[in-house]
């Protein structure tokens, strides 16, 4: 039986939640799943209703699951006012559900003063982590072994990711599309929101299948797509050319001026990265193979 490999994404509201930090991923989210991505949206709470910094209330909510499905990742949502919102009985019971809730397989994920309630809930323990500069000190304190990280947009650490918030919810988000479906799907889903700067966790090594991305040029971005889709492939300069609906000279002037980068070298970037995701995924095989 072929396994399912459906995303389930819980994203996990209280109180007083700040409205871009829920409703700008979700919309990112919302649409890779209308573009394709294996993905299924869930918003839950604690109760059926709750408010948010705008003055406009959200209804309809699930609640938050007892069991959670395999392939899951919860991602919990900051709120407006940390100190008084992180203290209400809605807000407890999201830190007692998140300590019994996630599988072995589930992953967790928090937006700006989300990490806070995963810190109390223990999940971060040992973790890199970050959130909105404003609560770098108290996330230390509620967690003194995270590995608090300042200066970050948005940090993996494996099983838990945690973002700085607001804007950089949709980074994250991105990031998730790109793990999950794929960087063309991810690439595509920031061109529809208009991002025309495409963020990195300012790791040291900055992923090349967002790298030299930010720009809005349609034939470049569409000769990008069919690069990320077939690195692989020996492309010729005509037939790339062909994919952007462009002349070739064409294509090499548009590419290293709005990407900054030449073609062969691009494409040489995504090789590398796929080699290393290859050999990291099999340890079994070799730079000689």
């Amino acid at each position: 039986m072929e396994q399912d490999l459906t995303l389930s994404v819980w994203l996990v509201l209280t109180p007083n939640v700040l409205m871009l930090d829920y409703a700008a991923p979700a919309e990112a989210l919302r649409m890779a799943r209308d573009m394709g991505a294996k993905m299924v949206l869930h918003t839950c709470a604690p109760q059926p209703s709750i408010t948010t910094t705008l003055d406009v209330g959200l209804t309809g909510l699930e609640p938050l699951p007892t069991v959670l499905p395999l392939n899951s990742l919860v991602l919990v949502v900051g709120t407006g006012n940390e100190e008084e919102d992180l203290a209400t009985p809605a807000a407890r019971a999201v830190v007692r559900w998140l300590q019994s809730a996630p599988l072995a397989d589930t992953r967790l994920a928090s937006i700006c003063s989300g990490a806070l309630l995963l810190a109390q809930s223990g999940c971060l323990a040992g973790h890199r982590c970050t959130t909105h500069h404003n609560l770098l000190d108290a996330l230390q304190a509620t967690e003194p072994t995270a590995q608090v990280e300042a200066d970050r947009l948005f940090v993996d650490d494996g099983r838990v990711l945690t973002s700085a918030g607001i804007t950089t919810g949709v980074d994250l988000a991105l990031y998730i599309v790109e793990q999950y479906a794929g960087p063309e799907l991810a690439a595509r889903v920031a061109r529809r929101l208009v991002m025309y700067q495409r963020r990195a966790p300012q790791d040291p090594q900055v992923s090349p299948w967002l790298a030299w991305r930010n720009h809005m040029h349609p034939a470049v971005h569409r000769a990008q797509d069919a690069l990320s889709r077939d690195p692989a492939r020996l492309w010729s300069l005509p037939d790339l050319a062909a994919e952007a609906h462009v002349s070739p000279r064409h294509l090499s002037r548009l590419f290293a001026y709005h990407a900054g980068i030449g073609v062969v070298a691009y494409q040489q970037q995504l090789r590398i990265a796929r080699a290393k995701e290859l050999l990291a995924a099999v340890p079994t095989l070799s730079v000689e193979r």
